[in-house]
């Protein structure tokens, strides 16, 4: 299990700071030249993605094709717990600090459950085709979309109509989400088919969403920066009426006292084998990019 110290944030969320796993992490991405990508867990490829210019040069497209061969750090919840209330941001933190193949590495994660989404996340941005898929990345303020890692299963199928009742009912465990800043989206690290059942029932699903987030170093140093900036500006801003100083106050102390759980840059691992490698994975995959 993962020495972790927790940092309880209130209801619904959580901060797991990691302290005992220095190495790149079982579920990690590696990359390599000219935009490509690899997600590995253990020694197996899961993810191959390259970023290619789309009709617009500022707008690449990142294509991926997946493999068959995910394994959920989570085992699958039972009927009794899920009619059983309880603390899932916690639970799924216990859960991932003994499981093998995540992507907890040193230092701070957050997790934090979710109930609402952006209109279209799990919609058209919801990449049910497989293995393939093509995220556009950067044009019209982000993707922002899910990434399922294993084939999603039908509306019909035996499990997901069992998870179906549950979300009628109200008790259907949540997603367990991956954001990784570089997709502009999630990744489904567990609950496949609750996120059918879910969505086959209107949804979007509950999730909890896994983050990394800032080094503590880091964001002290960022809260130093900020605290000096405000000082400078209430010092020129001496004749200000009582209420606007109070309200400059206020949005200040709401700015620090997020700062530390902003989302962090997710770090990547160079490639073995650099490029040759990569093209090497993609030629037994038959991944094919347009225009190649």
């Amino acid at each position: 299990m993962a020495a972790a110290r927790r940092e309880p944030l209130g209801p619904g969320r959580l901060v797991l700071d990691v302290t005992d796993r220095p190495g790149p992490p079982p579920l990690r991405f590696e990359t390599a030249a000219d935009g490509r990508l690899l997600l590995r867990q253990g020694e197996r490829p899961l993810l191959l993605g390259r970023s290619v210019t789309g009709s617009a040069p500022c707008c690449p497209d990142l294509h991926l094709h997946r493999a068959d061969g995910y394994r959920s750090p989570l085992p699958p919840p039972t009927a009794a717990r899920l009619r059983a209330p309880g603390n899932w941001p916690h639970a799924y933190a216990r859960r991932l600090q003994a499981a093998p193949g995540t992507p907890l590495a040193d230092g701070r994660w957050e997790l934090a459950l979710r109930t609402r989404f952006q209109p279209g996340v799990w919609t058209e941005d919801l990449v049910r085709e497989w293995p393939g898929g093509s995220l556009g990345l950067y044009c019209g303020g982000g993707w922002h979309g899910v990434v399922p890692l294993r084939r999603l299963s039908a509306p019909d199928a035996a499990r997901v109509k069992a998870y179906r009742k549950h979300a009628r009912e109200g008790t259907l465990a949540p997603v367990l989400l991956w954001w990784v800043p570089f997709l502009d989206g999630w990744l489904i690290l567990d609950g496949h088919d609750r996120a059918v059942a879910a969505l086959a029932e209107g949804g979007p699903p509950k999730c909890v969403v896994l983050t990394r987030l800032p080094e503590e170093a880091r964001w002290r140093e960022e809260a130093e920066q900020l605290t000096a900036g405000h000082r400078q500006r209430a010092a020129r801003l001496t004749a200000v009426p009582g209420h606007r100083q109070k309200t400059m106050d206020q949005g200040y102390g709401d700015l620090l006292a997020g700062l530390p759980y902003e989302p962090a840059g997710l770090p990547t691992w160079p490639l073995p084998g650099g490029a040759p490698a990569w093209d090497a994975l993609a030629a037994r995959a038959v991944f094919q990019f347009p225009g190649d």
